[in-house]
């Protein structure tokens, strides 16, 4: 077994080696002058940067740079990550032997001097006396980020279709890092990589915006304090969090662990005002003194500290942007769960590792029913923080799941023994995920004592199961959550788009290969393995650990679906979800599950009726539908709109109130959405051309009703276990079996392509897009309709994308990034 995991690793290493390769290294020498026109220019009025030079940073700058993939770390969403530099260090290396040390903005170091220290370096000039209007030309000179810019307007992109060979989007590449006084080499090695990076460059006007700018200072407004109705409510927040009994302080320690994440927006405040839950040491009314903690169990080091609400202050970009919403209702909600319940803190657990890591164990005095509904009140919430939390981006998860599967929950009403106070307790141990090791030859230690433990668990689940009787499966799917027919969180569909996801509320697009259903201790286990418990800053031993866990948690969702189906059809739907692990003896050897169950039946009552020439699986999911149906439309509307009741057109109100209804238009409607409905039945080998997401945007008669959509690539595998597989991601695809899922609403935060046909030419469109047969096809398509790097249009049609995002979803709404659009 030892052999078998280390030959894995040393594959993963030799797959990953350009990730060792973090910066090109290049000699020092005294940067260009700058432009004396550009110095001249910027002794002319002073540029604003609210209004003038923000949404140029955000729409030009920010789409590639931000959260931990930013390249070089430049992270441009607030002044903080600017003054901070860029770093030739990697966050995302998963051949990495150590830890890293962690690099959070805010949090790690706070000036940029001890960014200097943590070997970052300044993009813009830091003497003492850059605000002085003489300073200009040395503002210039030495502004990484002017010299950048300026690179690109003297070598803009040659007028071909397609990026040279020079450029590179790979997201291994090997990054390229300069200092200032390295532009000069990084220059003259590569002059068509003037920022913003493989791209067209800046329009004359938006150029000289930011050079002006630069030239001035680089100066940002201070951020806006609370606004006053946010500040009553933050006064009232953490008065509740702050409350020193015992069970109050529990429960105070499992909402932050559960919500440190979030965005938190407070309900009747403006759309774009976030904040976080922190902890500190300084106590309600003082200034905040956030403890830097890597994971939110970790030990304080404080004998006292305090729940506080800090305000988030960068710009919000979709990739990262988790949001969740506090208001009256939602802390009625809170002590309606975990305070009105009797129950005793006698003692508060303490934070050494092995206990503050273990849920089971730290809160198993609140009872398990309030903890699982907490989760299930706002699932999607936290379904979406294994995709978008700290990962950021998540192929350490992802590449473990299908590319669309449906998620449900059982009911915490119903009598399942995970809904059970006493049974938690007793498998509490057997439910601890991997802690990270700073020790990269714990492998192992997974398969004897965590593996170990799973297997306990299942089998302590299935002596239980065996007992349940035999149900018919109208009875059986009252099991299921229906989200008391209000929540439409009761019904979810997960995108995976290669390594990063999305989540939607219901059931969406056609019947998937396998669907989940999560009970309480799944759904927790989830949570801390892949948010609470995940460092982005860990090395190659926890980011394996944490992979081969979320295999056995995926197909502990995927075998609780199966529960569902008769026992003739068991066996073969998992065997067929696991293609070729079983010709592989070693994988066999180490990775037998608890099966007994599969032979127990526990349902009856398929193919009578309407359902009769139905196979049980779709009759299962055709049930599971229209059990779900009653929240279709709120479902819907959240995904659309970002709130429930929006308008169908995806028009926000503003729209809706000031354009009159376009009638050619809604003439249209009807056939925009038969050609989307014809898109979205292409399978097989025609869609292995396409990239994962592609944005649409279908051109009316008037430009204010254009429409967005989402064309969505689900890749099919043989299996997902990649782990255990001598094959590569490609070599396991089931290209045959690809399909793809067309929403009317933007899906998803990397799009990888954009496309743009008016409404009279989407019936060539439609039937160009389903003749596709190889990738010359594909190319003509994308010549007709596509929008590649390299087109004048690009930016025109990503702001157009991003303003459609903000104005329909404005709480939800973030920027898109772009790091991941294709080149061909």
């Amino acid at each position: 077994m030892r052999r078998f995991l280390t030959y894995f690793v040393l594959i993963l290493a030799v797959f990953t080696l350009g990730y060792y390769l973090a910066s090109t290294s290049y000699e020092s020498t005294p940067p260009p002058a700058a432009d004396p026109q550009d110095i001249s220019h910027a002794s002319g009025s002073h540029v604003d940067f609210s209004s003038q030079v923000e949404p140029i940073l955000n729409n030009r700058c920010l789409v590639c740079h931000g959260c931990y993939d930013a390249p070089c770390q430049l992270k441009l969403s607030s002044a903080d990550g600017m003054a901070r530099g860029a770093s030739k260090e990697l966050v995302y290396n998963p051949a990495r032997l150590k830890p890293m040390q962690p690099t959070r903005l805010f949090i790690d170091a706070k000036t940029p001097p001890q960014w200097r220290q943590r070997d970052f370096h300044a993009v813009l000039n830091e003497s003492e006396n850059k605000d002085s209007p003489a300073n200009a030309s040395e503002n210039l000179q030495n502004s990484l980020l002017y010299q950048m810019l300026r690179l690109k307007q003297q070598n803009p992109l040659p007028e071909d279709k397609y990026l040279s060979d020079d450029f590179s989007l790979s997201l291994a590449r090997e990054q390229s890092c300069p200092s200032i006084g390295q532009f000069n080499a990084y220059a003259s090695e590569h002059p068509l990589w003037g920022m913003p990076y493989a791209t067209p460059g800046l329009q004359p006007k938006e150029h000289q915006t930011l050079v002006d700018w630069i030239a001035q200072g680089a100066n940002r407004p201070l951020p806006e304090p609370a606004s006053a109705e946010v500040a009553r409510q933050i006064k009232r927040w953490e008065a509740f969090f702050n409350r020193q009994s015992n069970k109050q302080r529990l429960v105070s320690r499992y909402l932050y662990e559960h919500l440190y994440h979030a965005h938190i927006h407070f309900k009747g405040s403006g759309a774009r005002e976030f904040y976080r839950l922190v902890r500190s040491t300084t106590p309600p009314a003082e200034k905040i003194n956030e403890i830097a903690t890597i994971r939110p169990f970790d030990d304080p080091g404080v004998p006292r500290f305090y729940y506080r609400l800090l305000k988030y202050t960068p710009t919000i970009v979709v990739k990262n942007h988790i949001v969740y919403e506090f208001s009256a209702a939602r802390m009625a909600r809170f002590e309606q769960l975990f305070l009105t319940p009797d129950y005793q803190v006698d003692a508060l657990p303490g934070y050494q590792t092995d206990i503050a890591a273990n849920p089971f164990k730290v809160f198993a005095a609140i009872p398990t029913r309030s903890r699982y509904q907490f989760l299930l009140d706002e699932a999607r919430f936290f379904i979406e923080g294994f995709i978008k939390g700290p990962v950021c981006r998540g192929q350490i998860a992802l590449n473990v799941i299908e590319d669309q599967f449906w998620v449900m929950f059982f009911d915490p009403e119903r009598s399942v023994i995970t809904n059970d106070d006493q049974f938690i307790g007793q498998v509490a141990d057997e439910l601890q995920v991997p802690l990270e090791s700073s020790s990269n030859l714990d492998l192992v230690k997974i398969w004897t004592d965590y593996w170990d433990n799973q297997r306990n668990y299942m089998l302590s689940k299935q002596s239980w199961f065996e007992t349940i009787g035999t149900h018919d499966i109208n009875h059986a799917l009252s099991y299921i959550w229906d989200g008391e027919a209000t929540n439409p969180n009761a019904a979810l569909t997960v995108f995976r788009h290669f390594d990063s996801g999305s989540v939607s509320y219901g059931l969406i697009g056609d019947m998937p290969e396998t669907a989940w259903v999560i009970d309480y201790p799944l759904f927790e286990r989830i949570h801390y393995l892949l948010v609470a418990n995940f460092n982005v800053f860990g090395n190659i031993g926890h980011q394996l650990s944490t992979r081969i866990y979320m295999d056995f948690l995926r197909m502990e969702g995927e075998d609780q679906f199966l529960v569902f189906l008769p026992v003739k059809q068991r066996k073969a739907i998992r065997d067929a979800w696991h293609a070729g692990l079983r010709s592989n003896s070693k994988v066999e050897k180490y990775f037998t599950a608890p099966q007994d169950w599969l032979n127990v039946e526990s349902v009856n009552g398929y193919q009578r009726g309407k359902y009769r020439s139905m196979a049980p699986q779709q009759e299962l999911y055709t049930r599971l539908e229209e059990k779900f149906s009653p929240l279709k439309p709120a479902s819907l509307s959240l995904n659309r709109c970002g709130r429930v009741g929006c308008d169908p057109t995806l028009l926000s109100d503003a729209k809706v109130n000031r354009i009159p209804q376009d009638k050619d238009a809604l003439l249209n409607n009807d056939a925009i959405e038969s050609a989307m409905q014809t898109l979205s039945q292409i399978k097989g080998v025609t869609l292995d051309a396409f990239p994962d997401v592609s944005f649409i945007r279908v051109e009316m008669p008037s430009p204010q009703t254009h429409r967005a959509y989402t064309l969505i690539r689900n890749k099919a595998y043989k299996n997902v276990t990649s782990f255990f597989a001598d094959t590569s991601e490609r070599e396991r695809a089931d290209l045959e079996q690809d399909s793809v899922t067309v929403v009317n609403w933007l899906e998803g935060s990397y799009p990888n392509f954009f496309f743009s046909v008016s409404a009279a030419e989407l019936e060539q469109f439609t039937r160009m897009c389903a003749a596709i047969k190889n990738r010359q096809d594909y190319e003509d398509f994308v010549d007709r309709f596509g929008v590649r790097r390299t087109d004048q249009r690009f930016w025109e049609l990503a702001d157009w994308f991003q303003q459609q995002l903000a104005e329909t979803k404005p709480v939800s709404a973030g920027l898109f990034d772009l790091n991941r659009y294709k080149n061909r």
